[in-house]
This record gives structure tokens, sequence and C-alpha cells, in this order.
């Protein structure tokens, strides 16, 4: 603490204002020639309106960032601006893209509705022609089943009459018997 204080005490001894020796407005005291250099200086930048320039330049200084100020305002809300016709385009565009889905979706029902009832409307066409064939085969098995009846029913009465009926007998009974028989069947 005592090297302190001394060391203090030092500087403030070796100051340069205690250099100056002699009277204060003698040429050989610094201070003096000090206070007239600067007064001078002072002088010369008042005369040459140095502070007034200085206060212009940053007037324009000043007024080029209040202009750089109000640009980048201008330039904000404008990309605010922006900003919000995006998001209501993109408001827009999803919207437009939930209809495209709706109505694709509602598309594909239809069009499975449809295709179940053209699928519905072929198998019952299938089944209609199915049933006609199968009574077409029918009615063609039961004529061929009468053919044959008939067949056999006439060449059993052929058979019969032959025994029976004498040779000149016979054909007046068969051609008879030919037309009762096809009679009764028609």
């Amino acid at each position: 603490m005592k090297k302190l204080v001394a060391s203090v005490a030092a500087i403030l001894v070796a100051s340069p204002a205690l250099a100056a020796t002699g009277p204060f407005f003698s040429l050989r005291n610094t201070n003096f020639i000090v206070l007239i250099a600067f007064l001078v200086f002072v002088g010369v930048l008042v005369y040459f309106k140095v502070p007034a320039k200085i206060g212009a330049l940053l007037d324009t200084r000043a007024e080029g960032i209040r202009r750089d100020l109000d640009e980048a305002k201008r330039l904000r809300e404008e990309a605010q601006e922006i900003y919000a016709s995006y998001e209501r385009r993109q408001r827009e565009v999803a919207g437009q893209a939930e209809q495209i889905v709706a109505n694709t979706r509602r598309e594909a029902e239809a069009a499975a509705a449809k295709s179940k009832a053209d699928l519905k409307t072929s198998i019952e066409r299938r089944l209609k022609a199915a049933e006609d064939q199968i009574a077409s085969a029918e009615n063609d098995a039961v004529r061929a089943v009468r053919d044959r009846a008939v067949q056999a029913a006439v060449a059993a009465a052929s058979t019969l009459l032959a025994q029976q009926v004498s040779a000149g007998q016979r054909s007046a009974g068969i051609d008879d018997a030919i037309e009762d028989v096809a009679r009764r069947l028609n």
C-alpha cells in the first residue's frame, strides 16, 4: 500500500503541467503556447465554417440513414404483403387440391358402382343365356326322345301289324296306323 501511495505521489509531482516555468503569458511557457495554438485552431475551424460543414455532413448522413430506414421499412411491408399473398395462394391451392381429391374420390366411387352394375348386368345376361341354352338343350332332348319313341312305336306297330294282318291288309292298316300316330303326336 505504501508503494502505491508513493507511486501516485511521484506521478502527480512529475506531471507536464508543472514542467512549465516562468510567467504564464510568456512564449517560453509551453502551456501558453498550447493554449494559443488551440485557440488559433478553433478560430481557423470557425473561419472556414467547418462545424457547419460537419453539421451539414452529419445531417446529410442522418437523412441518408433515414431514407435507408424508410426504404427498409417499405421493403419489409412489401415482403410481408408478398408473404401474405403466398400464404393465401397456398391456402387456395390446398383447397383446390382437396376439391380435386374429393372429386376424384367421387368419380372413382361412381365408376366402381357403375362397374358393379355392369358386372351384375353381364352376369345376369350370361345366366339368362345359359338358362336359354339349357332350356333349348332340354327341348332338343325331349324332341329327340319323342322322335325315338315315335320311331320305336312305329317299328313296334309295324311288327305287330305284320304278324296279325295279311299282306293285303297290311299296307292299308300300316298307312292308317301311321296317320293315327302322326295325328296324336302333333
